[in-house]
């Protein structure tokens, strides 16, 4: 096998074993800091004092590992939520500082919780939604965290897909899903009165506006809208008057995270994931505090968590070549102190820069993306195209396990944004609609073209790779445009968009419509989306092709992957396949990731000649 890095190898442990330490939150009271970090490999809450060196478990999860958590307001408990094998049923612990015995809140077979709100002023409660009475929709529940009690607060009357929240801890706000792709947004008065309609989007706005927040008075709300513009904008809606006002925009990019005021409510600060993330501050109290954080560090920033005081803030960085540092940043001061990277063992590893790049498409179109290339490395690569999923999310600039996987292996690495992706505007986004396996495909195969002509890839070496949507797109790559490439990876993508569509969880039936619409319709649509699905197209297969399942994945079912193995076994159509019998959508565990790459690597290095690490 060639050696093509000449770069000494990253273990596969360090980019997707468990971080060092991660997810750092501070207690509402500004006295206690906690994070996550592995016990037995395995990924638990550490608390200590803010610091401090002495830190200690609290939490004892012995099987997947916890990924997301929060302080309760109480400043007394941990919270987190875990499902089983990736089933996505997910259910709420609350764990005590004191005594670290943890509780289930939500001791329901087959329901899924979803966090709501909490609000440092009302500490002793939280609001979640289950779909316990309807598998279809959500519920919301107020929860005393004291007693357990649930208080069921706002009933789903089967078409609201989100809700929002006062100041005042009522559900007041509510986005209900249309029959068309479209939503509106109703409010009520109190949690007693009926519910109004204060305005709606048509499906070609619907993914690019949305409700957000009310105002601290309660008698305005705060709306992410895209009518009669492009990219979805940043306003104040006054629902006495329906008078509007603009508060941040971008012609061309979505509203991204918005910084709201614990007490005031107000907005202070809003991003636009552009090349990069970019700040715009609309409070001037804190204009001096984001000049400070961006003298701390060259990455883009992020505002993971502040206490009760807003006097210290605990602050992200990302880069693209590097582990992701962590700091507080204490505001009267001005001063911050060192926390930790999440992956400290890559200091002594040469990696990548990540490159905004942008193509014109086929018909137009610019695209946008990243290319990470090898380091040294300029020329005649091996390509590896590494489609992101969703379809509607993005890639975006920063530190990238896989990208640096793939650049430390010798290959270049091309993730497109390709039209459909989020946060370009709605022209962008729904340029994508009905496009599955072609013209957002076609973007791909554009990227691919602009890499050769560029002289950065090697026409005969150009792999297609990724999960969910990307997984679909590596089986369209591998049954569609078969000559373009030289094998695929598909990590939990669908074969057959009519068997996707109806075995969709019961909780995505608010989304349904837009599915539709986006997608295709699997009951009046058969013949265009058999058109679109790669099951039936498996006699084009004539490249080596590696597919990764998760039994227990509740979004792109087992059927999915095995369909398309069943049909390339009978017609003797060489392939690899992996079955995760513990996992869902994805890969939870790190023995099963590592178990991934391994085999990933391998398979690559087998059909474009990277590096390998034995």
């Amino acid at each position: 096998m060639a050696n093509v890095t000449h770069t000494e190898l990253i273990p596969r442990r360090i980019l997707f074993g468990n971080p060092t330490k991660a997810s750092p939150r501070i207690s509402p009271d500004g006295k206690h800091l906690a994070y996550l970090a592995p016990m037995d490999n395995i990924l638990n809450v550490w608390v200590g004092e803010v610091g401090g060196q002495e830190f200690q478990p609290i939490t004892k999860d012995s099987e997947r590992g916890i990924r997301f958590y929060f302080w309760a307001a109480d400043n007394k408990h941990i919270l987190y939520i875990q499902d089983t094998g990736g089933n996505e049923n997910w259910r709420l612990y609350a764990t005590d500082l004191e005594t670290h015995a943890t509780r289930d809140l939500t001791p329901f077979e087959n329901v899924q919780v979803q966090i709501v709100d909490q609000d440092k002023h009302f500490p002793n409660e939280l609001l979640i939604a289950m779909n316990k009475e309807n598998p279809q929709v959500h519920d919301v529940y107020n929860l005393n965290l004291t007693t357990g009690n649930l208080t069921l607060v706002a009933q789903n009357p089967g078409n609201i897909a989100g809700w929002v929240v006062d100041t005042q801890f009522k559900v007041r706000g509510a986005m209900a899903a249309r029959e068309d792709g479209g939503i509106d947004v109703l409010v009520r008065d109190n949690e007693e009165s009926e519910w109004r309609h204060i305005l709606g989007w048509d499906s070609d706005d619907a993914l690019t506006s949305g409700a957000l927040s009310f105002t601290r008075d309660g008698q305005s709300l705060y709306i992410q809208d895209s009518r009669n513009v492009n990219a979805g904008r940043l306003i104040r809606l006054n629902l006495a008057t329906n008078e509007e006002s603009v508060i941040a925009e971008d012609a061309q990019y979505d509203v991204g995270a918005v910084v709201i005021h614990p007490d005031t409510y107000e907005i202070q600060a809003v991003s636009f994931n552009k090349d990069r993330v970019e700040w715009q501050v609309l409070d001037e109290s804190i204009a001096l505090d984001f000049d400070r954080i961006r003298d701390i560090h060259e990455g883009d920033f992020s505002i993971v968590g502040r206490d009760d005081a807003d006097e210290n803030w605990v602050v992200a960085f990302t880069v693209d070549n590097g582990a992701v540092p962590y700091y507080v940043y204490h505001r009267t001061a001005q001063s911050v102190d060192f926390l930790f990277d999440n992956m400290p063992e890559l200091t002594t590893y040469k990696l990548a820069h990540m490159e905004p790049i942008s193509f014109p498409a086929r018909d137009g179109l610019v695209i946008h993306g990243y290319l990470t290339l090898p380091v040294g490395e300029q020329s005649n690569l091996p390509l590896v195209v590494d489609v992101h999923g969703g379809p509607w999310a993005r890639d975006s600039w920063g530190f990238n396990p896989e990208a640096q996987w793939f650049a430390n292996r010798g290959y270049a690495c091309l993730q497109i944004n390709y039209r459909g992706s989020t946060g370009y505007g709605k022209e962008y986004l729904n340029a994508g609609d009905k496009e599955w396996g072609r013209k957002m495909h076609y973007d791909l195969l554009d990227g691919v073209e602009w890499a050769i002509s560029r002289g950065i890839a090697d026409a005969q070496r150009v792999a297609i790779y990724g999960g969910s949507y990307g997984g679909y797109a590596a089986l369209v790559g591998a049954t569609m445009t078969p000559d373009v490439f030289r094998c695929a990876v598909d990590i939990v993508g669908p074969s057959n968009l009519i068997t996707l569509i109806k075995t969709i969880p019961p909780y995505w039936s608010t989304a349904l419509a837009s599915f539709q619409k986006r997608v295709g319709n699997a009951d009046t649509e058969v013949e265009f989306l058999q058109s679109r699905s790669p099951l039936f197209h498996v006699d084009n297969i004539k490249i080596p092709m590696l597919i990764a399942q998760g039994a227990n994945d509740p979004r792109v079912k087992q059927a999915e992957s095995e369909q398309i193995v069943e049909a390339m076994k009978s017609k003797g159509i060489a392939y690899e396949y992996m079955l995760f019998p513990d996992e869902g959508h994805g890969f939870a565990k790190p023995e099963n990731r590592i178990k991934f790459y391994a085999a990933a690597e391998k398979f690559l290095a087998h059909n474009l000649g990277g590096d390998y690490e034995e």
